[in-house]
């Protein structure tokens, strides 16, 4: 059962609503976060108000100026954020090594892992799931937190089992879901049905027809389906014996005025960020 969050606070942050341990900090943002202002330049006004994604073609002073605010918020070094190129693979690197990169390019890798205090994993999103773990360490355990963007192809690729690959007790660990594209809002090809049901036949649950080609029985190129990004990360997660998964029901698409949504707004859409570390 996906456990539902209580909603975005007064100063337009998304925080999971499950049971981490009090040294673990997260939360996602939005388009009104820390009521931040909107873009400078008139022409940029599509990226309004809260971009964190230096790569859409926002104006990248105001960019900036919004990741200081967070990690002004989140009491961090600005330097110890870990931003990720994100490219839809499932390499998953250390946050460490990743915020040793914030002079020069970003690493390429689409999920992040760490446990060392201070250090923040971080997802940008705009219609892709993004996805939080920590663990429940017992006595003696010690504390990891990663960050995971699970668009479709890195969740039929597996960027999620990959992600839990690094904690020590996978039997321990804890998943937040955050805001994504719904079902209803995301169409695909039967090549993406396929992709999911060849791997595991319980993905079929994912998808409803869109289409009065998805109902035949034989592939055909014609075929349209409704998924759900949601479904599909429980699906895998519960495989790879998760049982405590929150958060899912926020969708950017429809949520216009909280979330960017790059279905719904094309190039110019801005980013999302989901972050979590260990104070």
């Amino acid at each position: 059962m996906i456990k539902p969050d209580a909603g975005v606070n007064t100063l337009g942050l998304l925080v999971p609503n499950w049971p981490a341990p009090e040294n673990v900090r997260a939360l996602n943002t939005t388009r009104i976060s820390l009521q931040a202002k909107t873009s400078h330049v008139p022409v940029l006004a599509d990226y309004a108000a809260f971009n964190l994604a230096l790569h859409v073609g926002d104006d990248p002073a105001s960019v900036l100026s919004n990741r200081s605010q967070l990690a002004e918020y989140l009491e961090l070094n600005e330097r110890d954020i870990a931003w990720l190129e994100q490219v839809h693979g499932t390499d998953v690197i250390k946050a460490d090594l990743a915020v040793q990169r914030n002079d020069a390019a970003p690493m390429q890798a689409d999920a992040s892992f760490t446990s060392q205090t201070g250090i923040a994993c971080s997802i940008m999103t705009a219609d892709c799931l993004p996805v939080l773990f920590c663990n429940l360490p017992e006595q003696d355990e010690q504390q990891h937190v990663a960050a995971a963007h699970a668009g479709w192809r890195g969740l039929a690729s597996g960027i999620l089992t990959k992600t839990l690959s690094r904690f020590p007790r996978a039997d321990r660990v804890i998943a937040w879901l955050g805001p994504a594209i719904s079902q209803k809002h995301f169409e695909v090809g039967h090549e993406v049905y396929c992709a999911f049901v060849e791997k595991n036949p319980q993905s079929s649950r994912a998808f409803v027809p869109a289409n009065a080609e998805a109902k035949l029985p034989s592939p055909t190129s014609e075929a349209k389906w409704l998924a759900s990004l949601t479904r599909l990360a429980k699906i895998e997660l519960e495989a790879a014996g998760i049982k405590a998964i929150y958060g899912g029901e926020h969708c950017t698409f429809g949520e216009k005025k909280l979330f960017y949504s790059y279905r719904r707004d094309g190039e110019k859409s801005g980013r999302m960020a989901s972050i979590i570390f260990i104070e």
